[in-house]
Protein backbone atom coordinates (compact mmCIF):
# COMPACT_ATOMS: atom_id res chain seq x y z
CA UNK A 1 0.00 0.00 0.00
CA UNK A 2 1.70 3.43 -0.94
CA UNK A 3 2.09 5.55 2.22
CA UNK A 4 1.71 9.15 2.51
CA UNK A 5 4.30 10.85 5.69
CA UNK A 6 2.06 12.16 8.36
CA UNK A 7 3.06 15.67 6.97
CA UNK A 8 3.52 14.79 3.03
CA UNK A 9 1.74 18.20 2.54
CA UNK A 10 4.16 20.24 4.27
CA UNK A 11 7.28 18.95 3.25
CA UNK A 12 9.79 19.43 0.67
CA UNK A 13 9.01 21.65 -2.22
CA UNK A 14 5.65 23.20 -1.65
CA UNK A 15 4.12 23.28 -4.66
CA UNK A 16 0.54 22.72 -5.43
CA UNK A 17 1.10 20.45 -8.53
CA UNK A 18 3.58 18.72 -7.22
CA UNK A 19 0.83 17.85 -3.95
CA UNK A 20 -1.55 17.27 -6.41
CA UNK A 21 0.29 14.42 -8.33
CA UNK A 22 1.37 12.73 -4.92
CA UNK A 23 -2.08 12.99 -3.84
CA UNK A 24 -3.84 11.11 -7.02
CA UNK A 25 -1.38 8.92 -6.97
CA UNK A 26 -1.99 7.76 -2.98
CA UNK A 27 -6.23 8.03 -4.13
CA UNK A 28 -5.90 5.87 -7.10
CA UNK A 29 -4.51 3.23 -4.91
CA UNK A 30 -7.32 3.53 -2.32
CA UNK A 31 -9.83 3.68 -5.04
CA UNK A 32 -8.58 0.44 -6.70
CA UNK A 33 -9.07 -1.09 -2.76
CA UNK A 34 -12.45 0.03 -2.49
CA UNK A 35 -13.50 -1.17 -5.83
CA UNK A 36 -12.18 -4.51 -4.53
CA UNK A 37 -14.53 -4.45 -1.46
CA UNK A 38 -11.01 -3.82 0.68
CA UNK A 39 -11.41 -1.47 3.32
CA UNK A 40 -8.41 -1.69 5.85
CA UNK A 41 -5.96 -0.34 6.11
CA UNK A 42 -6.77 1.95 3.72
CA UNK A 43 -10.21 3.76 5.01
CA UNK A 44 -8.40 4.14 8.35
CA UNK A 45 -5.46 6.30 6.76
CA UNK A 46 -7.62 8.26 4.14
CA UNK A 47 -9.39 9.32 7.35
CA UNK A 48 -6.46 9.77 9.49
CA UNK A 49 -4.58 12.33 6.65
CA UNK A 50 -7.92 13.85 5.93
CA UNK A 51 -8.55 14.78 9.80
CA UNK A 52 -4.13 15.93 10.48
CA UNK A 53 -4.95 18.12 7.32
CA UNK A 54 -7.60 19.75 8.61
CA UNK A 55 -6.41 20.04 12.28
CA UNK A 56 -2.70 21.37 10.87
CA UNK A 57 -5.10 24.07 8.61
CA UNK A 58 -6.93 25.49 11.82
CA UNK A 59 -3.56 25.09 13.92
CA UNK A 60 -4.83 22.65 16.44
CA UNK A 61 -2.77 21.41 19.17
CA UNK A 62 -4.78 18.16 20.28
CA UNK A 63 -3.58 15.87 17.10
CA UNK A 64 -1.58 13.43 19.83
CA UNK A 65 -4.77 12.91 21.69
CA UNK A 66 -6.81 11.78 18.25
CA UNK A 67 -4.14 10.17 16.79
CA UNK A 68 -1.79 8.37 19.76
CA UNK A 69 -1.01 5.71 17.53
CA UNK A 70 0.48 8.14 14.73
CA UNK A 71 1.89 10.90 15.73
CA UNK A 72 4.38 10.36 18.57
CA UNK A 73 5.95 13.45 20.72
CA UNK A 74 8.53 14.08 18.31
CA UNK A 75 6.55 13.99 15.30
CA UNK A 76 3.76 16.03 16.79
CA UNK A 77 6.54 18.81 17.63
CA UNK A 78 7.92 18.56 14.28
CA UNK A 79 4.23 19.65 12.66
CA UNK A 80 3.73 22.61 15.45
CA UNK A 81 7.50 23.72 14.40
CA UNK A 82 6.04 23.64 10.60
CA UNK A 83 3.27 25.63 11.19
CA UNK A 84 5.19 28.62 13.13
CA UNK A 85 7.91 28.61 9.74
CA UNK A 86 5.13 28.81 7.60
CA UNK A 87 2.73 31.09 8.81
CA UNK A 88 5.55 33.64 8.71
CA UNK A 89 5.20 33.05 4.49
CA UNK A 90 1.75 34.40 3.50
CA UNK A 91 2.54 33.72 -0.10
CA UNK A 92 3.36 30.09 0.74
CA UNK A 93 0.79 29.70 3.38
CA UNK A 94 -1.80 30.80 0.23
CA UNK A 95 0.26 27.53 -1.60
CA UNK A 96 -0.25 25.44 1.05
CA UNK A 97 -4.03 26.21 2.25
CA UNK A 98 -4.50 25.43 -1.70
CA UNK A 99 -3.09 21.91 -1.27
CA UNK A 100 -5.25 20.90 1.94
CA UNK A 101 -8.22 22.72 0.63
CA UNK A 102 -8.02 20.45 -2.71
CA UNK A 103 -6.69 17.56 -1.17
CA UNK A 104 -9.40 17.74 1.62
CA UNK A 105 -11.76 17.87 -0.51
CA UNK A 106 -10.65 14.70 -2.44
CA UNK A 107 -9.95 12.50 0.50
CA UNK A 108 -13.86 13.22 1.76
CA UNK A 109 -14.66 11.73 -1.54
CA UNK A 110 -12.96 9.00 -1.06
CA UNK A 111 -14.09 8.40 3.02
CA UNK A 112 -17.47 9.03 1.85
CA UNK A 113 -17.40 5.83 -0.52
CA UNK A 114 -15.39 3.88 1.75
CA UNK A 115 -18.24 4.14 4.65
CA UNK A 116 -20.49 3.28 2.16
CA UNK A 117 -18.89 0.21 1.87
CA UNK A 118 -18.57 -0.70 5.65
CA UNK A 119 -21.57 0.51 6.14
CA UNK A 120 -23.25 -1.96 3.65
CA UNK A 121 -21.08 -4.62 4.63
CA UNK A 122 -22.35 -4.42 8.34
CA UNK A 123 -26.07 -3.98 7.25
CA UNK A 124 -25.38 -7.80 5.58
CA UNK A 125 -23.63 -8.84 9.00
CA UNK A 126 -26.35 -11.04 10.76
CA UNK A 127 -25.17 -12.29 14.49
CA UNK A 128 -26.61 -14.63 16.59
CA UNK A 129 -25.07 -16.72 20.00
CA UNK A 130 -24.71 -20.27 19.50
CA UNK A 131 -26.42 -22.41 22.23
CA UNK A 132 -26.81 -20.80 26.05
CA UNK A 133 -24.63 -17.15 26.72
CA UNK A 134 -23.03 -17.51 29.95
CA UNK A 135 -23.45 -14.38 31.96
CA UNK A 136 -19.87 -13.56 31.48
CA UNK A 137 -19.09 -13.25 27.87
CA UNK A 138 -15.87 -11.20 27.96
CA UNK A 139 -13.94 -13.95 26.17
CA UNK A 140 -15.07 -16.47 23.99
CA UNK A 141 -15.49 -18.01 20.51
CA UNK A 142 -16.90 -16.57 17.15
CA UNK A 143 -17.57 -18.05 14.04
CA UNK A 144 -17.34 -16.33 10.76
CA UNK A 145 -19.04 -17.55 7.71
CA UNK A 146 -18.98 -15.69 4.50
CA UNK A 147 -21.12 -15.76 0.96
CA UNK A 148 -22.93 -19.29 2.65
CA UNK A 149 -19.36 -21.58 2.48
CA UNK A 150 -19.43 -24.61 4.31
CA UNK A 151 -16.33 -23.36 5.64
CA UNK A 152 -16.01 -21.61 8.86
CA UNK A 153 -13.33 -19.90 10.15
CA UNK A 154 -12.72 -19.99 14.00
CA UNK A 155 -11.60 -16.65 16.25
CA UNK A 156 -10.83 -16.66 20.30
CA UNK A 157 -12.22 -13.09 21.36
CA UNK A 158 -11.42 -11.48 24.53
CA UNK A 159 -13.23 -7.96 25.28
CA UNK A 160 -11.28 -5.01 27.60
CA UNK A 161 -12.65 -1.89 28.88
CA UNK A 162 -10.55 1.07 28.56
CA UNK A 163 -11.06 4.66 29.00
CA UNK A 164 -10.44 8.28 27.03
CA UNK A 165 -11.46 11.72 27.75
CA UNK A 166 -13.97 10.30 30.54
CA UNK A 167 -15.30 8.12 28.28
CA UNK A 168 -14.83 4.21 28.55
CA UNK A 169 -14.86 2.10 25.50
CA UNK A 170 -14.54 -1.48 24.37
CA UNK A 171 -11.78 -3.13 22.55
CA UNK A 172 -11.77 -6.39 21.21
CA UNK A 173 -8.62 -8.57 20.79
CA UNK A 174 -9.23 -11.48 18.29
CA UNK A 175 -6.67 -14.81 17.37
CA UNK A 176 -7.43 -17.17 14.44
CA UNK A 177 -7.95 -20.93 15.98
CA UNK A 178 -8.63 -22.91 12.97
CA UNK A 179 -10.99 -23.50 10.15
CA UNK A 180 -13.93 -26.18 10.52
CA UNK A 181 -16.34 -27.35 7.49
CA UNK A 182 -19.50 -27.59 8.24
CA UNK A 183 -22.37 -30.48 7.23
CA UNK A 184 -25.39 -32.16 8.14
CA UNK A 185 -22.94 -33.81 11.26
CA UNK A 186 -20.89 -30.72 11.63
CA UNK A 187 -22.86 -27.55 12.81
CA UNK A 188 -22.26 -24.68 14.63
CA UNK A 189 -23.28 -26.59 18.11
CA UNK A 190 -20.85 -29.33 16.99
CA UNK A 191 -18.04 -27.32 16.99
CA UNK A 192 -18.53 -25.38 19.85
CA UNK A 193 -18.72 -28.41 21.98
CA UNK A 194 -15.24 -29.44 20.18
CA UNK A 195 -13.73 -26.48 21.35
CA UNK A 196 -15.27 -26.75 24.52
CA UNK A 197 -13.75 -30.55 24.79
CA UNK A 198 -9.92 -29.50 23.36
CA UNK A 199 -9.94 -25.31 24.82
CA UNK A 200 -10.12 -26.82 28.76
CA UNK A 201 -9.54 -22.88 29.61
CA UNK A 202 -12.32 -21.88 28.65
CA UNK A 203 -14.70 -24.76 29.90
CA UNK A 204 -18.46 -22.45 29.55
CA UNK A 205 -17.37 -19.94 26.28
CA UNK A 206 -19.69 -17.68 25.07
CA UNK A 207 -19.91 -18.29 21.31
CA UNK A 208 -21.36 -16.24 18.54
CA UNK A 209 -21.70 -16.63 15.15
CA UNK A 210 -21.55 -13.53 12.51
CA UNK A 211 -22.44 -14.46 8.77
CA UNK A 212 -23.23 -12.76 5.68
CA UNK A 213 -24.92 -13.95 2.57
CA UNK A 214 -22.24 -12.55 0.49
CA UNK A 215 -18.73 -12.72 0.36
CA UNK A 216 -16.23 -9.90 0.95
CA UNK A 217 -12.31 -10.30 1.49
CA UNK A 218 -11.94 -11.08 4.78
CA UNK A 219 -8.94 -9.73 5.92
CA UNK A 220 -9.11 -6.72 4.19
CA UNK A 221 -13.13 -6.07 4.78
CA UNK A 222 -15.60 -8.47 6.78
CA UNK A 223 -13.24 -9.45 9.86
CA UNK A 224 -12.47 -5.52 11.22
CA UNK A 225 -16.20 -4.95 10.63
CA UNK A 226 -17.80 -8.25 11.82
CA UNK A 227 -15.13 -7.48 15.08
CA UNK A 228 -16.73 -3.88 15.66
CA UNK A 229 -19.63 -5.58 15.24
CA UNK A 230 -19.55 -8.20 17.66
CA UNK A 231 -18.57 -5.49 20.56
CA UNK A 232 -22.00 -4.00 19.36
CA UNK A 233 -24.22 -6.30 19.84
CA UNK A 234 -22.19 -8.05 23.10
CA UNK A 235 -22.35 -4.05 24.68
CA UNK A 236 -26.64 -3.99 23.45
CA UNK A 237 -26.87 -7.58 25.24
CA UNK A 238 -25.42 -5.84 28.25
CA UNK A 239 -27.34 -2.50 28.50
Amino acid sequence: MKRLSETWFAEGYIDFELKKYTLLAYLQEINSCFQQNKLYPQLADVIFHYHNMIAFRENKKFLQDHFPKRLNGVQLEKLEVLYEQLIEDDELMQELEDIIQYAASQMKVAITEGSEIYEFVEEKIQIAPVGIVPLDNKEGYFFLNSGNETDTRVYHYRLSMFEKHDEKYRSIKTSYIDMWYRSLATTYENIKLELIRKRTELPNPAVYVLQTPLKFPVEETLLPIAKRCLVKFISSEAA
